[in-house]
């Protein structure tokens, strides 16, 4: 029987939900598009257009790499975050909607025109960094990791979105050797899940993504323990800065940031309403700068 994109379509999909896929629709169709060299409006206008022998085979094996829980951007090797689309390997973590609110409130603090410095501290793939820098033309960045890898993706992308020319990339450990009051805003997703919470994560994170990125310590606040001074310690004064959280931890990494200093700390929540992203700024009444 020859396949048709709609008949291929709803195999995936029945063969990712036995799977226990979270969004097998989704997850399906993705993958046939880049299987079959379709769009999404292709599948829903041309529904019965044959799918050929070889599209079928590399859509068969697109499904069984997803029904053993491999995520859809490490079989395509991209993912679109904010208006951009990113390299993504197993070296980085997967870019999420959740952490727009950071590149959200980024953009809300600086008008399009205005020249500014911005650091991201795990800068991963680059997302973060790379979607602010692609909205604000006057604005250059540096992102800092630990991983050689990881910084390699980000390179990547940034010559790939024609931003490597205001973009600097280090490999570092955190804020090290970076000097003080040196940028108008800090970013960071650091990792956040508590050591012994790493195995109950879903297969696409627990199997697939860097653990490096995942494991925060044993409570998950390791990585702000080091951050909050450090953070306040390279912002100009008046500078602002957000950080990614875990949706139980607004609390104590407000209280962190307080206490090394940071002023108007507040929570801002994602899209399912949960705690996100502390900001807070670095208080302009400081002395000593």
């Amino acid at each position: 029987m020859t396949a048709t994109l709609v008949k291929a379509w709803k195999a995936g999909r029945a063969e990712l939900e036995a799977a226990g896929v979270d969004q097998p629709v989704i997850d399906s169709r993705l993958l046939l598009e880049a299987a079959a060299d379709v769009s999404r409006l292709d599948i829903i206008t041309d529904p019965h257009r044959e799918v050929s022998e070889t599209q079928a085979a590399t859509y068969n094996e697109f499904l069984a790499r997803r029904a053993r829980r491999e995520p859809v951007s490490h079989i395509l090797g991209r993912k679109g975050f904010w208006k951009i689309l990113l390299r993504v390997t197993p070296d980085v973590l997967t870019p999420r909607p959740d952490t727009e609110v950071i590149v959200d409130e980024v953009l809300k603090a600086f008008p399009e025109a205005m020249a500014f410095n911005m650091l991201d501290l795990g800068v991963g793939s680059g997302a973060i960094l790379l979607a602010v820098l692609a909205e604000r033309p006057a604005a250059k960045g540096l992102g800092v990791d630990v991983s050689s890898e990881a910084l390699a993706v980000a390179r990547e992308n940034a010559a790939n979105l024609d931003l490597d020319g205001r973009v600097a990339l280090l490999r570092g450990d955190w804020t090290s050797g970076l000097a003080d009051a040196s940028f108008d805003v800090v970013v960071s997703n650091p990792p956040y899940i508590a050591t012994e919470e790493i195995e109950t994560l879903d297969p696409e994170v627990r199997d697939h993504e860097p653990r490096l990125a995942l494991d925060g310590g044993a409570d998950g606040l390791d990585a702000y323990r080091t951050l909050a001074p450090e953070i306040l310690r390279v912002l100009k004064v008046g500078g602002l800065f957000a950080v990614e959280i875990g949706h139980t931890q607004s609390k104590a990494v407000e209280a962190l940031f307080r206490d090394a200093g940071a002023a108007q700390v507040r929570t801002i929540k994602d899209l399912s309403d949960r705690d996100r992203v502390v900001v807070g700024v670095r208080n302009p009444l400081e002395t000593g700068v």
